[in-house]
């Protein structure tokens, strides 16, 4: 009996630690929640950057991006991070002025989730080959950046650098 009662205990003790390593692999909202908000940033071209990442609402959080040059819409873009079976997966699919789509209908551009730790998380593309990076930066900024593999290791360069709207 006394057997059977700490096999229970080790057994029972170990539960919550296979729940935290199956959200840390997979990801969760908790993850990328510094993102959400109204946010500007401005391009080293001198584009304006204007963003809006929605509160996370059932198995999902939308954000949206209007990138502008000048007083013209250059780009519009649309995100969305969704729980599926895979985890954590980015959804992001581009417009030119007009809603021309830039993909396919069907096929947006998918990022699987990697990994985060305090206001930091990583997607990589589904080809493997290009992973974005969030990062938090202060309290009323953050930052996107763009990562490639060099000699083996991968080397994020900043995309956009956001400043929280007021």
């Amino acid at each position: 009996m006394k057997y059977i009662y700490v096999i229970f205990l080790v057994f029972t003790s170990l539960l919550p630690l296979a729940g935290i390593a199956q959200t840390t692999k997979g990801g969760s909202f908790a993850d990328i929640s510094f993102i959400e908000g109204h946010w500007k940033a401005t391009t080293a071209e001198g584009r304006a950057i204007e963003a809006v990442w929605l509160a996370p609402a059932g198995d999902n959080i939308l954000g949206f991006m209007r990138m502008m040059n000048g007083d013209k819409a250059d780009l519009y873009e649309i995100l969305a991070y969704e729980q599926s079976e895979q985890g954590l997966v980015s959804l992001v699919k581009h417009f030119k002025p007009g809603l021309l789509g830039q993909e396919e209908k069907d096929n947006p551009n998918r990022y699987l989730f990697v990994e985060a730790n305090k206001n930091r998380a990583i997607f990589q593309s589904t080809g493997g080959d290009l992973r974005i990076l969030y990062e938090k930066r202060s309290s009323s900024q953050f930052a996107i950046a763009r990562g490639n593999q060099e000699n083996g290791k991968w080397i994020f360069k900043d995309l956009f650098i956001f400043d929280k709207v007021k």
